[in-house]
């Protein structure tokens, strides 16, 4: 009974593989993101219903409930009071609502994608001094579902120094896909969002990476109609200020956060591998401020 089960499983997996990957990944992403922006009430409400279908979607702390698009509810804003931010200053918050993945220490400059499969800061990063300030930091990967707030914040006060465009493919990021691409988060397409803290002078990188029908992101740092894909150089400076909580932009919609921080870093209790944490709620704790 269990070897058949597991069997069962296995086929699923298999199925869930193909279908989302298996495919023309940059031509569906194309697709999706012009038809989720088609006004047309019929389109609207039947993508919506195959949309509930499918997920455990809950637009009850909508700000609004009418949407003109499908795309409009994907980045849907979220009623006041409806993610309370820690306002403990010795806590960095999670700055989205997600499904944690693998997270802990870094090692050396090698972290894990899931068991078994690890990848360097600098494949993913590159090589320099980026690379080098994290290489024996923390890091939580942080999935967004399809069904979730897909807006993301600032984990605590600080500066958003440069945003940097990393070019790459658009694989589904969900486990299934985590099992079986080895370094996919290092192969899709990603930015960097260097940030400094206020409290401690302490570095911060957010890197929201691409998957599949997700290759886009707007940032308010850099406008919400700047197309990062084909900025010169692929590096921005921003200098921008930013206070714990603060909307920083949103997934077009939604995929992963990877969040490094430095050593003195350490991760909350509740925050382990396949917890669900929404925005705002405590992520790490900071050092003793000097």
């Amino acid at each position: 009974m269990l070897r058949s089960t597991l069997a069962a499983i296995a086929r699923q997996e298999d199925l869930n593989f193909l279908l989302t990957n298996r495919i023309p990944r940059r031509l569906a992403t194309r697709f999706i993101g012009w038809f989720s922006r088609i006004e047309n009430p019929l389109i609207r409400e039947a993508s919506l219903a195959t949309w509930r279908l499918f997920s455990d979607l809950d637009l009850s702390e909508a700000k609004s409930a009418r949407f003109r698009s499908l795309h409009d509810c994907f980045i849907r804003e979220l009623k006041d009071g409806a993610r309370p931010v820690d306002p403990d200053p010795a806590v960095l918050a999670s700055p989205c609502d997600a499904i944690v993945g693998a997270c802990g220490r870094v090692d050396d400059g090698r972290v894990l994608q899931v068991k078994g499969f690890p990848y360097t800061l600098d494949d993913l990063l590159g090589a320099g001094e980026r690379s080098r300030r994290f290489r024996d930091g923390t890091y939580v990967t942080l999935r967004l579902t399809a069904a979730m707030y897909h807006r993301f914040h600032a984990p605590h006060d600080g500066r958003i120094e440069t945003v940097t465009y990393k070019s790459g493919d658009t694989w589904n990021v969900n486990p299934i896909a985590l099992k079986r691409i080895e370094k996919l988060f290092c192969k899709n397409e990603r930015a960097l969002i260097d940030m400094t803290l206020k409290r401690g002078g302490h570095p911060l990188l957010l890197v929201p990476v691409a998957a599949i029908l997700v290759a886009s992101i707007r940032l308010h740092a850099l406008g919400t109609g700047f197309d990062l894909r084909r900025s010169a150089g692929r590096s921005i400076p921003c200098g921008q200020d930013v206070r714990k909580g603060q909307e920083l932009g949103w997934f077009e919609h939604g995929s992963t956060i990877i969040l490094f921080a430095p050593g003195g870093l350490r991760l909350c209790d509740a925050v382990r591998e396949g917890a669900r944490i929404r925005m705002g709620e405590p992520l790490l704790h900071l050092p003793p401020a000097a």
